[in-house]
Parts: C-alpha cells; structure tokens; sequence
C-alpha cells in the first residue's frame, strides 16, 4: 500500500507542476498581449494628439501651401433698341454698346491669393484678364494711354503686403478698377445690368499706390498715388491723388465719401495746325508734329451710401462733382449730379432692381454736348443656380435737346428706349462681391 501511495502522490504531484506550468505560460501570453496594446494605443494616441513639437509649431504659424483662388466669368447679352439707330450704337452706354446684335461683353479669368495675416502670410496677389466687347470700353483709348495695345486686356494686376502696423496698414501696388461711383465691373454684382452714366464717365482703372488702414470696425480710410484716371502708363509728370473714407454708421449702412485731384492734360498734343509752332519730332515719330497742352486740375468729389432697410430691400444714393480747370479757358467744364438705386429680393432666386440717374453735362466734358441727360432703368433678375444668373432690362435714356441717334442720317431725337437680355456664368472659390 504504501508503494501505491507513493506512486499516486508522484502522479499528483506531477500533475500540479504540469498545470502551474501551464498557467505560468498563459499568463506569460497575457502580458505579451497586453504589452502590444498598450503600443498599439500608444500609436494611435500619438497620432490623434499632436506632440509637444507639433503643438508649439500650431502656436506659431507657418503660411503653408499655396491657395490660389481660379475664377472664370462669362457675360452676354442680346439688346434691342428701338429707335433703330444707324450702326447699331446704343449712345452713352459702357458695356452694352451694341444693338440687334448678339454680343459677348466680357471674359474674364481672375487669379487671386489674398493676405491673410491669420495664419502669417501678410502678402498677396491678384489678376484680372478680360476679352470681349466691354474691355474696349474699360481699358480706354489713345485719349487715355500712350499704348493702350499692351495693357488693355489686363484690368487688374496688383501685389498687397500688410504691414505689422496696428491694426495692419494694407499696401497695394499695381493696376486696380476704380472705387470712384457705387457700381463696378462685374454685372453679376450690380443691381442692374447696364451700367449708369457716372460709371460711364467716372474713371475706371488706376495704376499706382494704394495704402488703406482700418481704424476700427467702422471706418476705414485709404489714399491713392497714382498715375491718373484711366492710365497704366501716365502721359504727364504729374502724379494723382485720392483721399477715401469709407464709413459704416450703423450696420445696415455703408457710406464711402472720396474726394480726388489730378492733372489729366498730356505734356504734348498732335499738332494739326501746320502755322502753330511744333516742338523737335520724336525717334518714330518723324512725321507728326507736337505742340504743348495747357495745364489744369480735375477735380472730383463723389459719396455714395447704401442702405438694407429690410432684409429684403436695398437703397443707395450716389452724389457727383466734378470740375476740370484749364489755363485760360473760362468757364471750366462742370459735371454734375446723381443716382438712386433700389432693389428688392423677393425669393432667394428672383429680385427686381430700379435706378433713376441724372448728369448735367456743362460743356460737354462727359458726352460732347451741353445738355441734361437721365435714365429711368427697370431689371429683373433671376438666379437659375450658383454661378448662373439672366437678367431682363428695359431702360429709357432722355436728354433735354436732341441727341440720340434715329434711323435716318443726320436726324436725332432726345431720347432712346433699349430692351436687353443678360445671361452671366461664373464659376471658382471666390466668394462675395468680385
């Protein structure tokens, strides 16, 4: 018996070192286990939470990679006028210049980067080119540049810096569209498609210095040095300047009040009177003749406010002064007078502007003639989806003497009623006004 109860403690005893041979082993495994999960966690904590490094470089920005804004912009129109003017010339208008004729008015790519001090880029950089029947118009003429051939399709081409002053003290050099006058270039924006005539007549680039500085949430103040109106290249030594103050008083108002001088007299003139003495030709120009221009001033004082009276309803006034001095020329050429606007938003989709305008026109600085002249213009627009808009216009211009031209040579009338269809096309990341 007691051989048998050896054998059978040996045979327990062996058991249990098997078994705590095993458990040893398995708990062995749990920690080889556990020790790869808490890596695993380890990993994936460190890339959901960023490290110490990474959270000092958030706190100090870097500009990154670049973020160019591509935009392409597409208008048209169809316009009728019903005095069927000889040549199909709508008088007096800036873009839609044409009649009984399908026209492309504008095509423009705008490529911009603005500053964004945010995140530490305090430069940038923006691009218009435009093509179509409008950029003759805008871009002027021989009256205006030197070689309007070089420039004329680009409308704006400027650099910004920011400077750490302040609030930030914001420099633009290059060529910009003019703020002088409430409406702009692209129709897409404005209340109604065809534009009045102190857009016509105000200037519509500059090229130069532009330093603007906001001093708080309601007021802004900018000053141009600039070339002159309507000049990438300037034809005089005499450089133009503008003082703008733009102002919010209450939130629902904006209220821009700018006031701008210049010399816009070339340094010379085409002689075309051979008895008048004519300065030394130039190096290719051997055949013209040149005689110098007498000085003067323009000057233009020109406000503009906009007011949302309701969420649906918009008002604006526009008021405009302009005089253009000339030695020994009396009285000066005086351009004076204004504009209303308004515009209600009936759905999202549909909206009806109004404008009634007016301009006395002593000596015909603006239009050749001294006369008055106003527009009554009635637009519908309708907005078929993002970056698709038509517009349908009926406008009625009128002077106080004949002018407008008729179907019939050498016979004009004192007013001219057009009807035009607009169809505009947008498409890029740039959002707001353009």
């Amino acid at each position: 018996m007691t051989a048998v109860r050896l054998a059978v403690m040996i045979v327990v005893a062996s058991a249990a070192l098997a078994q705590t041979a095993s458990e040893a082993e398995l708990l062995n495994r749990i920690r080889q286990l556990e020790a790869r999960l808490a890596a695993v966690e380890a990993k994936l904590n460190a890339s959901a939470i960023p490290s110490q490094p990474a959270q000092r470089a958030s706190a100090e920005p870097s500009p990154g990679p670049p973020q160019i804004s591509v935009n392409a912009y597409l208008d048209g129109y169809f316009s009728y006028n019903f005095s069927r003017p000889l040549g199909r010339i709508n008088l007096l208008r800036a873009y839609d210049v044409t009649s009984n004729n399908f026209s492309l008015n504008q095509a423009t790519l705008v490529l911009e980067r603005p500053p964004d001090t945010g995140s530490g880029r305090r430069f940038g950089i923006r691009l218009d080119l435009m093509y179509g029947q409008g950029t003759e118009t805008l871009q002027g003429g021989a009256q205006n540049e030197p070689r309007p051939q070089v420039f004329r399709p680009v409308f704006q081409a400027y650099g910004t810096y920011v400077f750490p002053l302040g609030n930030g003290l914001r420099i633009d050099f290059g060529k910009w569209a003019s703020s002088l006058g409430f409406e702009g270039n692209y129709a897409k924006d404005q209340i109604n498609y065809s534009r009045s005539y102190w857009f016509n007549f105000l200037p519509f680039y500059h090229f130069g210095f532009r330093s603007s500085y906001q001093v708080n949430d309601r007021l802004i103040l900018t000053h141009w040095l600039v070339n002159g109106a309507n000049q990438t290249e300037d034809f005089n030594g005499f450089k133009s300047q503008h003082l703008l103050l733009s102002w919010k008083p209450a939130s629902s108002v904006t209220w821009s009040i700018g006031y701008y001088a210049g010399r816009e007299q070339r340094d010379l003139e085409p002689l075309l009177n051979p008895g008048l003495p004519a300065l030394p030709t130039q190096p290719g120009l051997s055949t013209a003749l040149f005689r110098p221009v007498p000085r003067g001033r323009l000057h233009i004082l020109d406000s503009y406010a906009a007011w949302d009276a309701t969420p649906r309803l918009t008002l604006v006034g526009e008021a405009d002064y302009v005089v253009n001095r000339v030695e020994a020329v009396s009285p000066p050429a005086l351009v004076y007078g204004g504009a209303g606007y308004a515009r209600y938003q009936f759905t999202p989709k549909f909206s009806l502007g109004m404008r009634f305008g007016w301009l006395r026109d002593r000596a015909g600085l603006f239009s050749g003639t001294d006369q008055l002249l106003k527009d009554t213009t009635l637009t519908t627009t309708y907005q078929v989806d993002t970056g698709f808009q038509l517009r349908a216009e009926i406008r009625r211009d009128w002077s106080n003497m004949p002018f407008f031209l008729t179907a019939e040579p050498g016979i004009l009338k004192p007013d001219q009623a057009t009807a035009t269809l607009g169809l505009i096309w947008w498409i890029g990341s740039k959002e707001g006004g353009w």
